[in-house]
């Protein structure tokens, strides 16, 4: 057998598997933010984080958002609030279209947000939905912390209740 019989497979079998690249699926380090924010009063998560709303007693919404002790920061503020179907919009530089007109002001390891039905009516889809379904539009949040780093949140579902 010639050498350049044997050596021809072996370096094309080389080539091939060095140029391979492994795809990873999932979560990207690149996306995670080095302080994690979390939903506090979660219900579920399907995937995302969701809270509950009942129309019975009153529609009221409320999404508390927290970061860790150990995070060595603070939330100043969550500055923009979005209701909608894609980050897009919570992740433009834009001033305008978002479900809150002014940054809500927080301090310490939690920042609440407060809406309720109707208001997310008037601002959104137009109707109220069916019991045991959730809202069509998703809340996004735009955080800055004490040290001015601004982390963009996992969106929050709003499942109606009764």
């Amino acid at each position: 057998m010639r050498t350049k019989d044997i050596l021809f497979p072996i370096c094309l079998s080389a080539v091939l598997f060095s140029c391979s690249k492994k795809d990873v699926v999932g979560v990207n380090t690149a996306n995670i933010p080095i302080v994690p924010v979390t939903v506090q009063n979660a219900m579920a998560y399907r995937p995302e984080a969701t809270v509950s709303t009942s129309k019975s007693a009153g529609g009221n919404i409320q999404i508390i958002l927290s970061i860790p002790a150990g995070s060595g920061r603070t939330i100043k503020e969550i500055t923009k609030v979005a209701a909608n179907t894609t980050y897009t919009q919570i992740q433009s530089s834009g001033t305008s279209g978002f479900y809150t007109s002014a940054p809500i002001p927080a301090n310490g390891l939690t920042a609440t947000f407060n809406t309720t039905l109707a208001e997310y009516v008037v601002k959104g889809p137009g109707t109220i939905p069916a019991s045991n379904t959730e809202l069509a539009k998703r809340f996004y949040f735009l955080l800055t912390l004490d040290d001015g780093t601004q982390i963009v949140t996992s969106s929050v579902r709003v499942l109606v209740l009764d």
